[in-house]
């Protein structure tokens, strides 16, 4: 497995091992992420963790073992899904988020930058294009006027860009990101999921927000929050 999953409580960490190519994806890592997400969730994580060993997050794609376009449409599947996920996803980034890394960042709901992060959609250096997908949530997290820049010249940013432009919430490590995402798994799950089933864009799917919004209101967790306010003690939420 090119993979790694660790969990502890309410967090898991997956950790892309491909530190060769600077964590770049094949399709190959790109099915055991996949796989790692739906068993992380299944298994009861209140928040998820995305990062890259050895100090990189994720250089792009592996075009040494791209052949067609077949890659980039289970891609597009697979980004989806982890956008789509019932939990809190935070990409924990380090060294190159290029390409097919800013993807992957883009598809988390939050984002933990240490200061040698880079950032980059360098498609037009290789003739390439992402889906519409990627380019309104790239437009949506960075501003346009920075999506803009990367897409169509190139351009790398760095961590002060990201912190400046609102795409990077906080500053720091892995460490910074494990403790954001136990804060968020403390947090009630129907809040979080129907809470981003509202936030998808139009973009994206119509999304069944007044469904969600009901269950979220009609929730065991929203009386036990009410309970936990009025005794001035920590909420226990079950996801119920």
């Amino acid at each position: 497995m090119s993979i790694r999953s660790q969990s502890h409580e309410t967090v898991t960490v997956l950790t892309i091992e491909r530190p060769h190519r600077r964590n770049a994806l094949d399709l190959t890592t790109l099915e055991d992420l996949h796989t790692a997400v739906v068993t992380a969730v299944d298994g009861g994580a209140r928040a998820i963790v995305l990062t890259g060993a050895e100090g990189h997050f994720c250089a792009g794609a592996d075009l040494t073992e791209l052949e067609d376009v077949s890659f980039t449409r289970r891609l597009a599947e697979v980004l989806q899904h982890l956008a789509a996920v019932p939990v809190t996803t935070i990409a924990a980034i380090s060294g190159s988020c290029m390409g097919l890394g800013m993807q992957l960042a883009v598809a988390c709901d939050l984002r933990v930058v240490a200061d040698d992060a880079r950032f980059a959609v360098p498609v037009a250096k290789l003739g390439l294009m992402v889906d519409a997908w990627t380019l309104e949530r790239v437009s949506r997290f960075w501003g346009e006027g920075a999506a803009r820049h990367m897409v169509l010249t190139a351009a790398v940013l760095d961590a002060d860009d990201a912190w400046r432009l609102g795409f990077a919430q906080e500053r720091g490590d892995l460490d910074a990101a494990r403790d954001l995402a136990r804060r968020a798994g403390a947090l009630a799950p129907l809040s979080q999921s129907g809470s981003k089933v509202g936030m998808r864009s139009a973009a994206e799917s119509d999304p069944p927000y007044d469904e969600a919004f009901a269950r979220a209101w009609a929730s065991r967790d929203l009386a036990e929050g009410r309970r936990a306010f009025t005794e001035r003690r920590s909420p226990v939420f079950e996801g119920r």
